[in-house]
């Protein structure tokens, strides 16, 4: 068995994605944050959360809309998704600086989606909750758009094949080799 050392608390849950989340004022101005702390909260409604500190420009950017869209992020996408995450869109157009292209959303007024990323989750916020250094936008995703160019012949998004992108401890990595399926465990064997 593996001696285990004792740590103070601290969020170690890792790997999680590395998503870049797209949103824009009232104003037009459009931002780009570069986000790790999401997940999926509820199959029914769909909906999801993002945890951004107040500090940074989308947040306020997002409190003031109620808008946002999760960009996945892949291999090809890392340089901008590290980039957008340690500028200021107070300070620079992330879309120009990083030759990202911003596309309308079908269902949210405001926040654009990046039309580089293989899918994007256009969410509308439904609570927020300050629980301390983070707030978490919990939101219901409107729409998911994805690339055709990763769609099979037979109508298949191969979403694993796009090469996603997680964040584990400072680090980036795109997804390897697949090792199993869901209830591959519990299959019947012949």
């Amino acid at each position: 068995m593996d001696k285990k050392q004792v740590w103070k608390a601290g969020n170690m849950l890792y790997p999680v994605p590395a998503v870049m989340v797209s949103c824009a004022g009232r104003d037009g101005r459009k931002d780009i944050v570069t986000i790790a702390w999401t997940g999926t909260v509820c199959s029914d409604p769909v909906m999801v959360s993002i945890s951004v500190r107040p500090e940074r420009y989308s947040y306020g950017l997002i409190r003031e809309t109620g808008e946002f869209v999760i960009n996945l992020t892949t291999g090809e996408l890392t340089y901008a998704t590290d980039w957008c995450g340690v500028k200021s869109g107070r300070d620079v157009d992330k879309f120009a600086a990083m030759e990202l292209t911003a596309l309308p959303a079908e269902t949210l007024a405001h926040a654009p989606l990046i039309a580089e990323s293989p899918l994007s989750l256009e969410c509308r916020v439904k609570d927020v909750l300050e629980l301390g250094s983070h707030h978490m936008f919990l939101a219901e995703v409107t729409a998911v758009q994805v690339s055709e160019r990763f769609m099979s012949e037979n109508g298949k998004f191969e979403l694993n094949e796009t090469g996603l992108v997680c964040y584990s401890h400072g680090e980036y990595f795109e997804l390897g080799r697949r090792i199993g399926k869901f209830g591959y465990s519990v299959k019947k064997r012949r």
